[in-house]
């Protein structure tokens, strides 16, 4: 969906999906109640292996029956999903609201939620008892049993598949930096990783995960997908794990690398830059500019980088590939997409957000800044909880 301003200027919209761990409020431990978090939610909340089919609904125009929480791979997490909003204030209101539903779903349930992209403490994770999530398992063993990790989804309107695949070939390069910016997770399994977002490290697992190389057209980009599933490789197109992709159903371009982020305010930062790349690279196809060579070789390091550093190291410059300060690559996005965000209205407040991390630091400095007080993991949690619930 995208609005025209009277000046012939357009607004996409923008929506949130993020994965929030469930855990004990006293030890931090995650526990496997989703499902009792989801049915404390009350009437309308999601079945197993039902998301998107109300979301659907958002992004067309169509009546809505709104399902606050939804299940995900494991039962130590869920999924909340903002309606898709047009300015940053919506967004951030809508973030606020998911989460504090999440949050009041949770204590009914006695519990509550974390929005850590891993569980710092070790466990166990319970696959969700759906057909679909069971094959995963069964076909992917560790890879899938393992998998508690919790993302940051952005969609963003497009007009069509190809102005999507355009898009999805231009961005690649940028998507590193949105990964440093939001990385959350630096302990797996009881010890630090020595990553900044050892998430990114553990859904690489998928054979199906990462950055692409250049599609050319919507017809190349469903042709590679069809090949993908033809392998019997990956069970069906929702595996498609790309970093960028066109949603399945919706009209949107779904961006998959960042890390939940602990503040809502990082999240909105996260969505009004992805929001800022999608339109600016559309005007690049639209005015017949070509794609940027970019081998998938070299994106690749440049997510490791990301994953590896967060913001605490050097990045790899997006146009030059070679290192750079983070806080220099960091402002060479906002730049790239400075024309897109002034005609949003989002200029100033994204120089605030982008500044207020860059100082404060992201989830994974906050995490081991919890962790260095005592030395003791569950206030890495409780800390989380708190700013997730706050």
């Amino acid at each position: 969906m995208i609005r025209r301003l009277a000046e012939g200027r357009t607004v996409r919209s923008v929506g949130v999906e993020e994965e929030l761990l469930i855990v004990e409020p006293d030890t931090g431990r995650p526990r496997a109640l989703a499902g009792a978090v989801i049915r404390a939610a009350g009437p309308g909340a999601e079945e197993p292996g039902g998301g998107g089919r109300w979301a659907v609904e958002r992004w067309t125009g169509k009546p809505e029956a709104v399902r606050p929480l939804e299940f995900e791979l494991q039962k130590q997490q869920l999924e909340i999903d903002t309606r898709p909003c047009r300015s940053l204030d919506e967004l951030s209101r809508e973030l606020r609201r998911c989460r504090a539903t999440a949050a009041a779903a949770a204590a009914r349930a006695g519990v509550t939620v974390a929005a850590l992209g891993t569980s710092p403490l070790a466990v166990h994770p319970e696959v969700v008892p759906t057909s679909r999530y069971q094959a995963m398992a069964a076909v992917f063993g560790l890879t899938a049993q393992e998998q508690l990790t919790c993302g940051c989804h952005v969609h963003v309107g497009i007009c069509s598949a190809e102005e999507g695949v355009a898009v999805l070939d231009r961005i690649q390069p940028w998507l590193a930096t949105l990964l440093a910016l939001s990385a959350n997770s630096p302990f797996w399994q009881g010890v630090d990783s020595a990553y900044a977002s050892f998430r990114y490290q553990a859904w690489g697992r998928w054979p199906c995960s990462g950055p692409t190389g250049q599609f050319g057209s919507a017809t190349a980009y469903q042709a590679t997908v069809q090949q993908m599933i033809d392998t019997q490789t990956l069970l069906d197109p929702g595996m498609v794990y790309f970093d960028a992709r066109l949603s399945q159903h919706y009209p949107t371009i779904e961006v998959r690398i960042a890390d939940v982020c602990q503040h809502a305010d990082d999240a909105v930062l996260i969505a009004a830059l992805i929001r800022g790349l999608v339109e600016t690279e559309a005007r690049n196809w639209q005015a017949g500019r070509p794609v940027r060579p970019a081998r998938t070789e070299q994106l690749r390091l440049a997510t490791w980088r990301a994953s590896r550093s967060g913001l605490d190291d050097v990045l790899i410059n997006p146009v030059t590939f070679r290192p750079d300060k983070a806080a220099a690559v960091t402002g060479l996005l906002a730049g790239h997409v400075r024309d897109a965000l002034a005609d949003a209205g989002d200029t100033s407040p994204v120089t605030d957000l982008l500044d207020a991390v860059l100082h404060r630091g992201n989830g994974a400095a906050a995490q081991r800044s919890a962790y260095q007080r005592r030395g003791r993991l569950m206030d890495v949690i409780t800390a989380a909880a708190t700013i997730t619930t706050g």
